[in-house]
């Protein structure tokens, strides 16, 4: 999808920052996904099936006023099909124990 093509929502928005930046969507990074649960820590079966389902997965515990989190990430293309089918998988999966996934974010240094 090019960058003229993308819905008009936060993610986007965000597709179309890192074109502007220069960012190579032909390339694999590794991107974070940010599930927010609303009672930390997360249900162990919230986490059995992030984890039977994402093979790299990091529990952030809350510090310093922030709330836990868990943060996934996922290997390959940046495309708006990808990051929103994982969002949409995620947070619907996790809905019984007060989660969504609607956050995500990869690092790369801008060209532009």
């Amino acid at each position: 999808m090019q960058p003229t093509n993308w819905p008009s929502d936060a993610d986007g928005d965000v597709m179309r920052r890192l074109g502007s930046s220069g960012f190579d969507f032909a390339r694999a990074y590794d991107i974070d996904f940010n599930v927010d649960f609303d009672e930390w820590p997360p249900a162990k079966a919230a986490v059995s099936w992030i984890t039977d389902h994402f093979a790299c997965v990091f529990l952030h515990d809350p510090d310093d006023g922030s709330r836990g989190y868990v943060r996934l990430v996922v290997r390959g293309k940046v495309t708006y099909e990808l990051v929103t089918t994982v969002q949409r998988q995620v947070s619907s999966a996790l809905l019984q124990f007060g989660a969504v996934c609607d956050s995500w974010g990869v690092l790369h240094e801008p060209t532009a």
